[in-house]
């Protein structure tokens, strides 16, 4: 099963509207004093959702603020370096030996924020729901499911057509958040999860409060409330920051971080994350479609040149980021060569090349300066057009009218838009996609991560796009913070670990 386009789109407008990087962290002094269980954390997000209707919206906020606080799945991401599978509203799960039928014992004692307990019966219907109803936000993630079914009041079995070794991973994501069979809740404006925190408020255009779910199921949220304060603007963040008004400031600007630096209340911090800043390279266009070309383009690049002119992030030389299966090293594949890359050109009759880039609006300027000058040095002119995010989904995502461009791919388990020729990259090889439905259908894990290896070396070794930095965010947190989540934050916030101390 490949990656469908619905997901696709959400995941590159998260990427869009959120620039990071990363210089390093500082550590202050320990917080003194105990958590305080009546605590406010205070969280300065830039990017506020539309509405809440997780089911049906896309974009980073609404998985932030409400997956794994609001609403919950059968299983869900631990949030280390590892990224693993662990259990939420299912206690255990078994997978038949063939990889098609997972069975599930659902957690006793759970109930929506309205009261009603969570039954096999809600499973069943929101996963079904998620499955057929195309609107639904990552539907397509399973589309492989032949049948979901409950044997039992405590216990839900899900049949797939063929194995698919990223299923479990699927249903970390919307499609397999469960929700109240017939709930009449209006989602747009409120919700019914079973998670942590329920939704207390909406100041729409400045904050969303989340209140402990004191009936909740597992360990209590360590604060009473949390406040998602909405503040787009980076300076402005900072001065919250600064003037004690928020507790953690995710996405602070790397040339900001000296301000929080000198106050002493604040550590900064970084994790990992699969945001991955992808050059595009429209491989079935003329004359990228010449391999040649493509690699030239590379050798243009100094990537560490590049990530010391954004102040941030880290080096990666392939489609799989350290977090995902499949992850290998591929620094030794490529390196900085402009010598040969001009000596490339000329091999391809491609001298004094002109080329467009396409970059949405919301990405700095410097990434578009730096590619101009380094392609400038070797012969190729490359002319920008800064557009609007709409109009790259239109120009680029949709029509396919493009030279190269540039957007941030934040998407875990994304590797499979490039087993897809009708992705907007068009890249078109059939041994990847055959390694790709291999690792699939696959039931042995190692197998899989080897299989996805094999396929990543073949696309970077087709030079099938440059991968200019992988996006490591900086967090500042306040000293008497204590537990705040640090990988994937754009994508994912659990928030019911987090304290907050007396001082």
């Amino acid at each position: 099963m490949l990656r469908r386009p619905a997901l696709a789109t959400s995941a590159l407008l998260i990427g869009a509207l959120l620039f990071t990087a990363c210089t390093g962290t500082s550590t202050p002094p320990a917080a003194t004093g105990a958590p305080d269980p009546n605590a406010t954390l205070t969280v300065r997000l830039s990017l506020e959702p539309s509405n809440l209707d997780i089911r049906r919206t896309s974009g980073a906020a609404l998985e932030q603020a409400l997956v794994d606080n609001v609403y919950q799945g059968l299983v869900t991401r631990n949030g280390d370096d590892d990224n693993a599978i662990v259990p939420a509203l299912a206690t255990e799960w078994t997978v038949s030996p063939d990889g098609l039928t997972y069975s599930f014992t659902l957690r006793p004692g759970v109930t929506f924020h309205d009261g009603s307990a969570l039954t096999a019966d809600d499973v069943v219907s929101s996963l079904q729901t998620a499955k057929d109803d195309a609107t639904i936000q990552n539907s397509a993630d399973l589309a492989g499911v032949a049948s979901i079914a409950s044997l039992d009041p405590t216990s839900v079995v899900i049949t797939l057509a063929q194995p698919n070794m990223d299923f479990l991973f699927s249903l970390t994501g919307r499609a397999g958040l469960i929700f109240k069979n017939n709930d009449a809740t209006n989602f747009s404006t409120a919700t019914n999860g079973t998670g942590p925190f329920t939704v207390s408020s909406w100041n729409t255009g400045q904050s969303l409060t989340l209140t402990r779910n004191d009936a909740y199921w597992g360990d209590k949220a360590g604060v009473a409330e949390v406040v998602l304060d909405y503040i787009p603007d980076q300076s402005a963040a900072i001065n919250a920051a600064v003037s004690g008004d928020v507790d953690v400031a995710l996405e602070i600007d790397p040339e900001l971080q000296g301000q929080l630096d000198g106050t002493g209340n604040f550590q900064i911090e970084s994790g990992l994350t699969t945001d991955k800043g992808t050059l595009a390279f429209n491989n079935a266009r003329a004359p990228l479609n010449d391999q040649r070309v493509r690699e030239a383009l590379r050798l243009a690049i100094d990537h560490q040149a590049l990530i010391d002119t954004l102040g941030a992030g880290q080096t990666l030389f392939g489609p799989i980021p350290p977090l995902d299966p499949g992850y290998e090293d591929l620094s030794g594949s490529i390196s900085y060569n402009p010598d040969r890359a001009r000596e490339l050109l000329a091999e391809a009759g491609a001298e004094n090349l002109n080329l467009t880039l396409t970059i949405p609006s919301v990405y700095p300027t410097s990434i578009a300066t730096f590619l101009v000058s380094s392609f400038a040095d070797i012969g190729v002119t490359l002319q920008v057009q800064s557009v609007d995010f709409g109009t790259w989904l239109q120009n680029v995502y949709t029509n396919h009218d493009y030279d190269l461009s540039f957007v941030r791919h934040v998407e875990a388990r994304d590797f499979g838009n490039w087993a897809d020729p009708s992705y907007y990259f068009g890249y078109d090889n059939p041994q990847v996609q055959s390694l790709y439905a291999q690792a699939l259908a696959t039931t042995d894990e190692q197998t899989s991560a080897d299989l996805l290896s094999e396929a990543a070396r073949i696309v970077s070794d087709e030079d099938a796009a440059d991968w200019l930095f992988l996006s490591t965010p900086l967090t500042a947190v306040a000293t008497n913070v204590a537990n705040f989540p640090k990988n994937s934050l754009n994508v994912r916030l659990p928030l019911a670990g987090v304290t907050v101390s007396s001082e």
